[in-house]
């Protein structure tokens, strides 16, 4: 291991001779098992779990709902079905009008949420009508009902792939290899085995952004040697409702990084696991506004401190970021506003932009009606204004949701290197549409979760931002993948890119260095 590190110590610029090719496109993860990564312990996407809260939620509704009179099949029944209809009609449209969701939501999420506004309604008109039983079992039939409600939402976007893992994430659990920043003297110039992961409070060095606590891996080579090793330093950003734990806990990208580091000989770059929010629900989009200063935090605060603490290399050329949903379109602003800071960035189905609804309403709320915070934050102005960059590369992997019609996926397409643009039809195949698919106009590509690819294979914010970048010297690659917006994706995204990654970053990696 120190004759590796030797010669990442050496090694001054990420561009190999000859140059360094893209990453491979991300698989796509299977409907039912997502990722190999997430087949230990007791799925929560999948599997019996749901199946069983579903039934017991069915039992309880239909137990609810099967009352004897007259009256209340007259009076009380179509206020439950009007009720539900609502609920679920006001769910949708909040979400679509918030721009919450990059893919459509399935039915069954809707039906869940109406089921339980009209379970709410029986259980409270319905205390005075019906057995006792009937009565018990329309106030239970409430809380399953929510129960299998958030299961269906998690299965849509993956958040808690486990029991463990979202029991883990309610408790404040430990993160795998986690240890306290005290430990770390005793573990120097030892064999870990595996990296170690350490929390820890970043202080405000310019940004005055309330953060909450943050997480850095080291790799084993990090402890080899009396002194740490300039190691290169990946910025890890999740989306927009996030914890700085999601790419550990959500994502589980920990198996395929240990993985990755015992072929590696123990050396990877440092991974810093970020806040980019404050809270849960605060989506900053990583800029400076009325939500916070997050990207003061991200480009003042972080860096820094890592380099003081950790002995990370400064050097732009080592330092990459990468992000999921908003937090890729972060890793493309926070690379185009800063090539001073990141040379690589990599955007996971990321938006064409910082969004939250349209130009005017992402104008008002994340800018406080500043027009021109809004021109200093999006990246095709930023680009257009900053002219050529130097040694710059990103990598954007993208998503389009499967076809619906001929029950067919579309074949993985990339963008780069001569290979086929995303935006054009396969010979044969035909542009699918379908009742309910987005209208998505050129105004508003990358606008409220939309990218322009959903259902339609139109072209989106991936290719737009990668044209703008070619045009000023940025090398970028475009890898479009069906599937869905769902963690599983983003962990796959992440564990095809990251021997790559490492290569791009001065570290030796067999078969990518020259």
């Amino acid at each position: 291991m120190a004759d590796t590190i030797a010669v990442v110590l050496s090694t001054h610029a990420p561009l190999q001779s000859p140059p360094l090719g893209p990453p491979p496109a991300p698989q796509a993860p299977a409907a039912r098992t997502g990722y190999p990564g997430f087949h230990h312990g007791v799925s929560l996407l999948h599997g019996w779990v749901p199946q069983v809260v579903a039934f017991v939620a069915v039992l309880l509704l239909v137990i609810a709902f099967a009352r004897a009179t007259r009256r209340w099949w007259v009076l009380w029944m179509p206020v439950c079905v009007v009720a539900g209809v609502v609920a679920a009609w006001a769910a949708w449209d909040f979400t679509a009008d918030q721009g919450l969701a990059s893919d459509p939501a399935p039915v069954l999420l809707w039906a869940c949420v109406g089921l339980t506004a009209a379970g709410l309604v029986a259980a409270v008109v319905g205390l005075r009508t019906g057995g006792w039983w009937q009565r018990i079992a329309a106030v239970l039939a409430v809380p399953v009902a929510l129960l299998y409600t958030g299961m269906v939402l998690n299965q849509w976007v993956g958040y808690y792939p486990t029991v463990q893992a979202a029991w883990d994430a309610l408790n404040a659990d430990p993160l795998p290899h986690q240890v306290d920043a005290d430990e770390l003297p005793e573990l120097r110039n030892t064999d870990v085995g595996t990296g170690r992961i350490v929390e820890v409070d970043i202080p405000e060095a310019g940004s005055d952004f309330r953060h909450r606590q943050e997480y850095v891996y080291l790799p084993p080579a990090w402890f080899a040697g009396d002194k740490p090793p300039a190691l290169p330093t990946v910025m890890m950003i999740g989306g927009e409702f996030n914890t700085p734990a999601d790419w550990v806990r959500s994502g589980q990208i920990m198996p395929a990084v240990d993985a990755f580091a015992a072929k590696n000989g123990g050396v990877t770059p440092v991974l810093v696991f970020v806040d980019s929010g404050g809270s849960f629900n605060n989506d900053t989009e990583c800029v400076n506004g009325p939500r916070g200063n997050a990207a003061d935090h991200l480009t003042k605060d972080v860096p820094g401190y890592l380099e003081s603490e950790f002995g990370v290399a400064k050097d732009p050329a080592r330092w990459a970021v990468i992000g999921w949903s908003m937090g890729g379109t972060c890793a493309v602003d926070l690379a185009v506003m800063h090539p001073e800071l990141f040379g690589t960035f990599v955007d996971i189905a990321g938006d064409l932009g910082p969004t939250s609804g349209t130009k005017e309403q992402t104008i008002k709320r994340l800018y406080g009606g500043n027009a021109d915070a809004w021109a200093q934050f999006d990246p095709m102005t930023v680009m257009q204004r900053h002219g050529p960059y130097t040694g710059v590369v990103g990598v954007f992997d993208d998503l389009t949701a499967l076809k619906r019609g001929n029950g067919q996926q579309q074949n993985e397409q990339q963008r780069g290197g001569g290979q086929q643009h995303p935006g054009q039809q396969p010979a044969g195949q035909q542009k699918m549409n379908f009742p309910g698919a987005p209208k998505v106009t050129e105004d508003q590509i990358g606008k409220g979760g939309r990218d322009g690819v959903q259902d339609t294979n139109e072209e989106g914010a991936a290719e737009q931002l990668c044209d703008e970048g070619r045009k000023v010297g940025i090398d970028c690659t475009v890898h479009t993948t069906v599937g869905g917006h769902t963690w599983q994706f983003a962990a796959s995204a992440f564990t095809s890119t990251f021997p790559w990654l490492t290569a791009r970053l001065g570290i030796p990696v067999p078969g990518l260095s020259s």
